[in-house]
């Protein structure tokens, strides 16, 4: 079976393919055939006109079509398709939505900043960890950042905050907006043990590629924090230039590490593991979860 999820988010659109292959025992495996990722930035229009401008708008058809045409070439069998932040905020969603419908079959639901964490939860990275550890998943977007607290073995805590990469750069981030997020960690996330956290996200992806640490080995607060003064101490053409970066992370990076370090700092983490985990991962979870209900019920 060929599962597919989409990923409509403030800074890309993300295309994940699957192969799931269920073995005798009753282990699942999720076999990853294609990842495509196009960055068509909907934040930059949002988050400062509050909607979708048509050229954006013809960029996501274009899109939609590209991914429908893979789709059709890989013969999957469902697919999943979400979108966050900047479609929560943007006037002209539901006409947009409508029209990818029209022009390609896709369904995009538009989800909650509640619903986003949950997805990105349904991973459990956490409940194959150490138990003496608490975790915080650190999913941080263009538009918005969702967390969510594990802790004795369950679900303790999920939030939303408007406080996205995208949102930063265009100075739409209140002090207040810091400040509620600041409390919430301090109200929400004590814990009798140490705790440590899961980031996902393309910037925090790029930041374990560029620091050459080991698959499975930890990122400290002290190394985010060096990034952090490196990566703002040059231009963004230098930054694009001696790291490597397309422009559509150059610019985003520094604002994301800005938003993992003071969540670390206010969650008094010191470590964060970086498991290649996203919302389109959550999202083939969930569409395999919901399938083999369906099968279930009908057997």
């Amino acid at each position: 079976m060929k599962l597919a999820a989409i990923d409509i988010g403030s800074n890309a659109a993300r295309l994940l393919i699957v192969e799931v292959v269920e073995k005798e025992k009753g282990d699942t495996q999720f076999n990853k055939l294609n990842l495509v990722r196009v960055p068509l930035r909907l934040g930059f229009d949002v988050f400062e006109k509050g909607e979708i401008s048509s050229h954006k708008t013809n960029m996501i058809l274009q899109t939609m079509k590209a991914y429908s045409h893979l789709l059709k070439v890989y013969e999957v069998d469902h697919v999943k398709a979400c979108a966050t932040s900047a479609m929560r905020d943007a006037t002209n969603a539901v006409d947009i939505i409508h029209q990818v419908k029209l022009e390609t079959g896709i369904e995009i639901k538009v989800i909650s900043g509640n619903e986003e964490a949950s997805f990105i939860y349904e991973n459990h990275i956490a409940e194959n960890l150490d138990r003496e550890h608490s975790y915080l998943y650190i999913d941080v977007g263009g538009g918005s950042t969702e967390l969510t607290f594990f802790s004795d073995n369950r679900l303790k805590y999920k939030e939303s905050f408007n406080i996205g990469t995208i949102r930063l750069l265009k100075n739409q981030v209140e002090e207040s907006q810091w400040q509620e997020m600041k409390e919430h960690l301090k109200l929400n996330t004590k814990s009798p043990w140490p705790i440590t956290a899961i980031g996902s996200g393309g910037n925090i992806n790029k930041v374990f590629s560029l620091s050459k640490k080991k698959e499975g080995k930890p990122l400290t607060s002290d190394l985010l924090r060096d990034y952090y003064k490196e990566l703002s101490s040059v231009s963004l053409d230098e930054r694009m230039r001696l790291y490597k970066l397309r422009e559509d992370r150059a610019d985003v990076i520094i604002p994301a590490l800005q938003i993992y370090i003071n969540i670390m700092r206010w969650a008094d983490i010191d470590e964060i593991y970086v498991p290649k985990i996203g919302l389109a991962d959550g999202l083939i979870q969930i569409l395999y979860n919901e399938i083999s209900k369906a099968t279930w019920l009908t057997q």
